[in-house]
């Protein structure tokens, strides 16, 4: 992950996902970890979770929020629509990561659209 401006964002949709795997708190928590290991970044305080209740459409979903000392690492998830968003935006370079491998096994996702942006980019 590099950019030539302030910053790099990655966005990030994983599609068709179960949404058993979505509504878990601690799978999607655990997700969220595992990319803050292996990209090797520097969460600063505690991360933020919110599980959203069930209705009659299915399960919740879930928002999960981590401050990084590189900037931060959001996840949103709409089970009813089989839908992760996962923002990643870091201010110096980074390794890749494998999203689509990742995100088809953890949540069997069917297709992961990854977008890269740079910001403050001349």
């Amino acid at each position: 992950m590099n950019s030539d401006g302030a910053a790099t964002e990655l966005l990030i949709d994983a599609l068709d996902c179960d949404p058993r795997m979505l509504a878990d708190v601690a799978v999607m928590r655990a997700l969220c970890e595992r990319v803050i290991a292996e990209v090797g970044l520097k969460v600063v305080g505690e991360p933020q979770w919110h599980a959203f209740p069930s209705t009659t459409a299915g399960p919740g979903g879930c928002t999960g929020l981590y401050l990084l000392s590189e900037s931060h690492l959001t996840v949103h998830t709409w089970p009813e629509r089989g839908l992760a968003a996962i923002n990643l935006c870091c201010c110096r370079p980074r390794p890749a990561f494998p999203w689509e491998a990742v995100l088809g096994d953890v949540l069997r996702a069917r297709r992961v659209d990854v977008r890269t942006l740079g910001r403050g980019a001349t």
